[in-house]
């Protein structure tokens, strides 16, 4: 099989037999669910999407979900608006073809793409204690490739604009190599897909950068899908108290299946919520992971963390304009302040080993999972999450 852009490799079965595959056209025409304008519904179209170029594949998207990055980029909400665009980014797939330099891949392996990357060659990717590649850093901004400054995706000729360099809401993706993570050929996608973000983001939190020791306390503030797999990272780390604080109460029953062992809704009390927490704590929990982009959160889930020796992790992204403010004193008393991205994993080298904690039932997916839709009803999915109903809705794109 020849890596020459052009020549495009599919695999009929996504449980691919290696020996069956077809040749297709160059640029061949796909179904895909395009945003056009924001916070409208996303239309199924049939786009062009070119062959990979030089350090590019070409994926067959078989399961994708969404995440509530989709949702606030598609709202434009505070953010540049790019349209028409194609939103998408957790993800499991197989290559289907690719470009000229890639030898790390074949057609019918079996991958999961990553709205960050890691290069291999940067200061970054070099360092032990780095994973925001300089090369492939997320950027909101981009809708085109790096290769030639173009997009992959066309209607009648017109652009169609990338997201995070996935854009998995389509039958077929192009990537840049670095961006893509070869994975056991056995993991079912339909379930490992969502590793490819949130969950990987909020498990990482905690077991890379949080740490906490068996019998610690933790505290995770916002308990959807990212929070509450900082709480199961927490759980595998032995942690004897961790404290769920969330507005919304629904979710406090959900998130006991998630090692939650206690909640606190900031609505119930007259007094900030680091107090409360502090009260019942004796002090002060030994970390704390904020999960939600709000900035009071960021500093309370500071603030509650016991002095000389609590770590609090910042996991969500606040808006542009938001300032952090604490006292001086809360840092001179020894507590830590830290932030994470993507859970501190190197998506190629660190992703393939969150997918074996899966396959050795070390960690379950499962549970996040609560809805699914066929790709044609791809729009029920903003409607779960827009409703604050479940936490991964899986998007089949064969069915």
């Amino acid at each position: 099989m020849s890596n020459t852009a052009g020549q495009v490799i599919r695999c009929k079965d996504w449980r691919h037999d290696p020996s069956v595959f077809d040749i297709c056209l160059n640029q061949p025409l796909i179904k895909t669910a395009v945003a056009w304008e924001a916070g409208k519904p996303l239309s199924i179209e049939e786009v062009e999407v070119a062959p990979p170029q030089a350090h590019e594949v070409r994926l067959k998207i078989l399961f994708t979900s969404l995440c509530h990055t989709d949702v606030y980029f598609w709202e434009a909400k505070g953010q540049t608006p790019l349209f028409p665009r194609i939103f998408g980014h957790e993800a499991g797939g197989i290559v289907e073809s690719v470009g000229p330099g890639v030898t790390d891949f074949q057609p019918g392996d079996q991958v999961l793409p990553v709205f960050t990357g890691e290069c291999g060659d940067c200061s970054h990717c070099k360092s032990e204690e780095s994973n925001m590649c300089d090369l492939l850093r997320i950027n909101t901004d981009r809708g085109v490739m790096l290769t030639d400054g173009k997009s992959r995706f066309s209607i009648k000729g017109k652009p169609v604009y990338h997201f995070v360099g996935t854009s998995t809401f389509s039958e077929y993706t192009v990537c840049h190599v670095g961006s893509v993570a070869k994975i056991n050929p056995a993991a079912p996608l339909d379930k490992v897909c969502i590793l490819s973000c949130g969950v990987s983001t909020g498990l990482g939190a905690a077991l890379n950068v949080a740490k906490p020791k068996k019998g610690h306390s933790v505290a995770v503030f916002g308990l959807g899908a990212v929070g509450l797999a900082a709480a199961e990272g927490a759980r595998l780390s032995g942690a004897s108290r961790i404290i769920g604080v969330d507005l919304n109460p629904i979710r406090f029953n959900e998130a006991k299946r998630f090692g939650v062992t206690e909640f606190v809704n900031p609505k119930d009390h007259k007094k900030p919520v680091q107090e409360v927490i502090a009260e019942m704590t004796g002090g002060g929990v030994d970390r704390s992971i904020e999960c939600t982009g709000n900035v009071q959160a960021m500093i309370s889930a500071f603030e509650c963390v016991h002095d000389g020796w609590g770590v609090a992790v910042l996991v969500g992204v606040p808006n542009k304009d938001d300032v952090f403010k604490t006292h001086p004193m809360n840092l001179l008393n020894e507590r830590t302040l830290k932030g994470t991205f993507f859970g501190n994993y190197k998506p190629r080298t660190d992703l393939p080993g969150v997918v074996e904690k899966y396959m050795n039932k070390e960690l379950e997916v499962e549970k996040f999972i609560t809805h699914s839709v066929p790709f044609t009803e791809i729009n029920k999915a903003f409607d779960y999450m827009l409703r604050g109903e479940g936490l991964r809705c899986i998007i089949r794109m064969g069915n």
